[in-house]
Order: structure tokens, then sequence, then C-alpha cells
């Protein structure tokens, strides 16, 4: 029994709460003499009224101003120096003097290492005797010819002379000899490390040490494909290196390569660093960077970019509507990118709240906002 008077209740209430929210059913009304409510249609009665009209979304604007917009190129590289040499043996021979020491400096023409020298200064010696024969041979004949003797003919002058001549050439090829058992500095700069010392047998060709002129290095480092336009001769470089930390040297672009890497897709590059401290070695790795300011190009936030099937684009607002023109982005730095687009300069932009607008929608400004120059 208390099932059924739960039951009836809970239909009671049921058909209590119908009534009030949507009015009770005309057939219902008509057995109580009553009239229908019809609570519900006014309420749909106000939304089909306001369905018509539209409503202005609140955005934020800003003007559309131009920026340059500075590209930066870093990359690694390793340094040479400029002028470089390795000195070698030009004749064997053993080693009588030498002056090696690692790091030090020296100049052009500054001797290095003394070979043994006897034999080729008694060669010189004999040499010079010879010539010595020779011109008073030649001295004698020319006396005798001018005094109008016949003892010496045409033949026999000219055959002098040509052995004077031989006998000069003989004086210079033993006088070279000579000077080649002296090894000497052929550039000025900086003595590598060396493991000749005195009684070494030297043979033709062996590396005696390097020399390395470091006033100027020559940095060789790779630039990506899409970074090509950026070289061009005598462009400034700016190279740091982790063992001089903060300070930065200067240098410019000496010759880069005419073709890219297959693989890479680089071109190499050489730079001139100049470094007359001397602080910097060969060898070295360097942080390279590069830069160029580009024209003037229209910068917006990022909020300012919306995609759809044509690409990126921008809202123009113009009497409280938009609408989207097509935009192209060249750079992105943070929250700014640099665009293309057709869009005049100073138009009002949707600078937030762009993702929500349609074509001709009606908008209004939430307040001011400072340009991306600002």
């Amino acid at each position: 029994m208390k099932k059924l008077l739960y039951a009836i209740f809970s239909l009671i209430i049921i058909a209590g709460a119908y009534s009030v929210a949507f009015g009770v059913p005309d057939q219902i009304a008509r057995l109580w003499g009553g009239s229908a409510t019809v609570t519900a249609d006014a309420p749909k009665d106000a939304r089909s009224g306001s369905r018509g009209q539209g409503r202005a979304t609140t955005v934020v604007l800003t003007p559309l101003e131009a920026r340059e917009y500075t590209l930066v190129l870093r990359t690694v590289g390793s340094a040479v120096s400029l002028r470089r040499t390795e000195v070698m043996a030009v004749d064997a021979g053993e080693v009588a003097e030498t002056a090696l020491r690692a790091n030090t400096m020296v100049e052009a023409g500054d001797v290095l290492v003394q070979l043994d020298d006897r034999t080729e200064r008694l060669e010189l010696e004999i040499a010079e005797a010879t010539r010595d024969q020779a011109q008073a041979t030649v001295t004698r004949y020319e006396g005798l010819r001018t005094t109008g003797s016949s003892v010496v003919t045409d033949v026999a002058l000219s055959e002098a002379r040509v052995a004077l001549r031989l006998a000069e050439a003989n004086v210079g090829l033993a006088q070279v000899a000579l000077d080649d058992r002296t090894i000497v500095a052929p550039i000025s700069g900086r003595l590598g490390l060396s493991d000749v010392s005195v009684g070494d047998r030297l043979s033709t060709g062996d590396t005696i040490v390097t020399i390395d002129d470091t006033t100027s290095l020559l940095a060789t480092f790779e630039v990506p494909e899409r970074s090509i336009g950026l070289l061009a001769e005598g462009k400034p470089v700016l190279v740091s290196t982790p063992t001089y930390a903060g300070r930065i040297f200067e240098g410019k672009i000496t010759a880069f390569d005419s073709r890219l890497d297959s693989v890479t897709r680089s071109a190499t590059v050489q730079a001139e660093i100049e470094n007359p401290d001397g602080v910097l070695l060969a060898g070295m790795t360097f942080a390279i960077r590069m830069t160029e300011v580009t024209d003037p190009l229209p910068a917006v936030p990022t909020t300012a970019i919306t995609w759809d099937r044509t690409g990126a684009g921008i809202w123009i607002a113009e009497d409280g509507s938009t609408r989207r023109v097509p935009a192209t982005i060249r750079y992105r730095e943070g929250d700014q990118v640099w665009i293309e687009t057709d869009a005049p300069l100073g138009a009002q932009i949707v600078a937030e709240g762009a993702a929500k607008l349609r074509e001709g929608a009606q908008v209004t400004a939430a307040g001011a906002r400072k340009g991306p120059g600002a």
C-alpha cells in the first residue's frame, strides 16, 4: 500500500512540474474548464526577435607599421694563420747549429738551422780560383790584342771569354750550395715545435719547423643555403671564442665558394680576422656571427595572424567592420612577425581577437594598443 501511495505522489509532483514549465495541455484544461498556459511561447518569440540583430565583437586594434628586421647568422668555424709555412731542408746534411725555440717570434731572414758546410766552402774556393784564373787569361789576351800582337787570335780570345763565363757560373753554383746549408725563416711569424737538434742528420725535404704569422687569421666556416644572401666580399663578421669570453674580434669575408655542397647544402666561406695582439692562435674554434638589416617591412604581433585554406592573413578594421587581407610571413622573432601584404601602412589591424572574426564582422575596439615599433 505504501508503494502505491509513493507512486501516486511522484506522478503528482512530475505533473505539477511539467505544467509549470510547459503549461497545461489543452485537452486537460478543457476537462478542468480552464485554458492552457503558454509560458514558453514568450521567450521563444523574444529569442526569434533578437536573432536577426548582429552583435559587435570586441577586439584589440593596432596600426600597421613598418620596421627593419636584423638578419642574424650564427655559425661555427676554425682558423688558420693567414700566412703560414713549413720550413724544409733543401739539401741533406748534419745539423751544426739551431735556433729553434717554440713560440719565438722570428723575422724573415733569421737563421734557424746551420748545416755542416765545410765541403761547400771548399768547393766555393775552388770555383773562385778557377774564375780568377780565367779572368787573368782574358785580361792578358785583351792586352796583347791592344798592342797589335798577332799571337792571340780572335778564336783564342773568344774561348777565353767563354771559359771565364763558365767559371763565374760555377762560382754562383758553389755560392748557392753554400747558402743552402744555412736555413733561414722565409716569413716573419711564430715558431712551432721542432724536434731537430744539433747532430741530427737531415734529408732533402725533411720538415724542420712551422712558422705562423698570426697577425691575421683565416677563419673557415659553412653558411647554409637559406643565408647565402648574406655573403659578399668585404662583409664584416664578428668572432668570439670561449678562451676570451665576452671579447669580440672583428673580421671580413675575403672569399666564398662558387657552389653549394651537395650533401650539406651549404657554402664554404673564408674570413680574415685581425689579430694584432697575437692572442688568437691558429686552430682555435670560433663562434661567428653575421648581421644584415633589411628594408622596412610591415610588422604585426603573432596574434594578428590567422590561417585558412589560402594561407596566412590579417584582419583590417574599417568603419567598424572587418575584412581579411592575405599576408606572407618573411621573418619571425619573439611575438612579432614581419610580413608582406597589400594592406596599407597605418591601417587599423586586429591584434587580438582575430580568430573570432568572419568577413564583414562588426567590431569594437577594446582599447588602444601600442604599435610594434613602440
